[in-house]
């Protein structure tokens, strides 16, 4: 069994695709898919494949630095938000750096200015790496790794 790295509430996180090496990411075990802060959401087919275009704001409360993105489109879903507004959603695949690793995840597009936090990291992000411990806070320190270690599972 590998061991589970103890994180927080909230921790950084990175998107080295993205070119994003910190983003308040904050832990949501009660989402199952990953949410990341997006805007100006166009599609475009590459080479037969669906991709998405996009610009992120990765600082809360900012709105620069602006960051654009492509990202290929893996699907869509009907995700309920917090507040119990569902919503129809792009999902993205993409690497997320989390602590010392990094591995392939989901994420769903939406705008999130007036969230607290840019991006959510969910259940399917966490599964068999992690544990969360809510009485922490930036449990695997104030940045993250400049990359991290690449796991090889399966697919986001």
């Amino acid at each position: 069994m590998k061991s589970k790295l103890i994180i927080g509430w909230r921790e950084w996180a990175g998107l080295p695709d993205f070119g994003i090496g910190a983003i308040k990411a904050k832990i949501d075990t009660g989402a199952k898919t990953s949410a990341l802060h997006a805007y100006g959401v166009k599609t475009k087919m590459i080479d037969g494949r669906l991709w998405a275009e996009f610009r992120v704001h990765p600082v809360q409360k900012h709105r620069r630095p602006e960051v654009k993105c492509l990202a290929p489109v893996v699907g869509e879903r009907l995700i309920k938000s917090s507040n119990g507004h569902t919503e129809l959603r792009l999902v993205v695949a993409t690497k997320l750096t989390l602590g010392p690793f990094t591995r392939l995840v989901k994420l769903s597009l939406t705008n999130r200015d007036e969230m607290g936090f840019r991006m959510l990291v969910g259940r399917e992000a966490l599964k068999g790496r992690y544990i969360v411990d809510s009485a922490l806070s930036y449990a695997m320190g104030e940045e993250p790794g400049p990359g991290g270690q690449e796991e090889k599972e399966g697919k986001a």
